[in-house]
């Protein structure tokens, strides 16, 4: 088996798949790439037995079909190594020793049997659905960070994916937190609805190029993903997603409006001086005025800074987790933000004042935190 490819591409595309590998394995073969080579296309694969993704490419030349399991670090290590040269890699297929040829220089390396590679899973019975990756790719900026980590919660470790024929919809929550996101503009044939997990979504995001079309096949345990030269299929999060619509408050007649970014910076300098375990930060409107206060009071530091806004309401004093309130105004785009209370023991809801996507429409939630008194 032997191919000659672009060491730039090569390169470019086993980086995509990197983030599939995880740095602890219990199968040492879950440490490699497997290259399989047939009709002058090659195929890359990497595995953690719940995400698989390939990428396929057109080597320069090939000679002889095969398949081989590549040692994913040192691979990798020595193609970053090379400036954009052509790169020749040939297998022994019956020693599985790897030569790789550059410039001046030869590399060898040990492949591993290909059969001990984990087979990528077979999809039956899949219904279809296909968006522009521009949609999925703003569904999962918008939501992944807020995700849960809680190993016990699988459910909210994932982002809830609803797709109806009237709009698909995105949730994700770790019950401190939760974002919607809601697009009008895509619809489905059937209705339908899983948890994806997070790390096939974190590879999807962090390889989009352009707006591909991107087709999603999905049945009751696994997702496919295709897009342009990348194949990934992912095991679903099993279980019963919490009714994210029942904690989302609807009587709420205090509303702020204010420009989101002197918000979030003034948020950014406040939480500072914010109690590091609780990072409260309190908010006091009346009238139309915001003010913002915080205090650590071991320490005895403090910070205090006031706002122009838009209120209409009563008087309210109510205490929000800073750090939750940073990712949530990091991932709004519109210039102002419209805060949504009714208590200062319930919950917030943040919204854009204005659309910048036709057809988007996205909520946050946030908890409050008790007010030290």
């Amino acid at each position: 088996m032997k191919f000659i490819v672009s060491s730039s591409l090569l390169l470019k595309n086993i980086q995509a798949l990197s983030g599939v590998l995880n740095t602890s394995n219990t199968l040492p073969i879950l440490d490699d790439f497997l290259f399989e080579l047939k009709e002058d296309t090659l195929y890359i694969t990497a595995s953690d037995l719940e995400t698989t993704m390939t990428v396929s490419l057109e080597p320069t030349k090939s000679e002889e079909p095969g398949r081989v399991a590549i040692p994913a670090k040192i691979l990798l290590e020595t193609l970053k190594t090379f400036a954009d040269i052509p790169v020749t890699i040939t297998i022994n297929n019956d020693t599985l020793g790897v030569e790789i040829s550059a410039g001046d220089g030869k590399y060898r390396l040990t492949g591993h049997r290909s059969d001990e590679y984990p087979q990528t899973p077979t999809l039956e019975d899949t219904t279809s659905i296909e968006l522009s990756s521009e949609v999925l790719n703003q569904a999962i900026s918008k939501t992944l960070f807020a995700a849960g980590n809680d190993e016990l919660r699988p459910v909210m470790s994932g982002v809830f994916c609803e797709l109806t024929p009237d709009d698909i919809t995105f949730v994700a929550t770790d019950a401190h937190k939760l974002v919607r996101y809601r697009r009008t503009d895509a619809k489905a044939e059937v209705s339908a609805s899983f948890i994806l997990p997070k790390k096939p979504l974190n590879q999807i995001k962090n390889i989009f190029v352009g707006d591909t079309p991107i087709t999603i096949d999905y049945n009751q345990t696994n997702a496919f993903f295709s897009f342009g030269n990348v194949n990934m299929v992912c095991r679903l999060i099993d279980g019963r997603y919490p009714n994210y619509d029942a904690v989302i408050p609807t009587n709420n007649p205090n509303t702020l409006t204010i420009d989101r970014l002197s918000l979030l910076n003034s948020i950014r300098r406040v939480a500072i001086f914010a109690n590091q375990s609780t990072h409260q930060v309190r908010f006091k409107i009346s009238g139309k005025e915001l003010t913002l206060s915080a205090e650590d009071i071991d320490y005895s530091n403090e910070a205090k800074e006031r706002l122009t806004c838009n209120y209409e309401g009563e008087d309210i004093e109510i205490g929000f987790n800073s750090k939750f309130l940073q990712e949530m105004l990091n991932n709004m785009d519109s210039d102002e933000v419209k805060f949504e209370m009714s208590a200062p023991n319930r919950a917030g809801l943040i919204l854009p004042v204005e659309k910048d996507v036709e057809g988007e429409d996205i909520l946050m939630l946030v908890m409050p935190v008790m007010l030290n008194q």
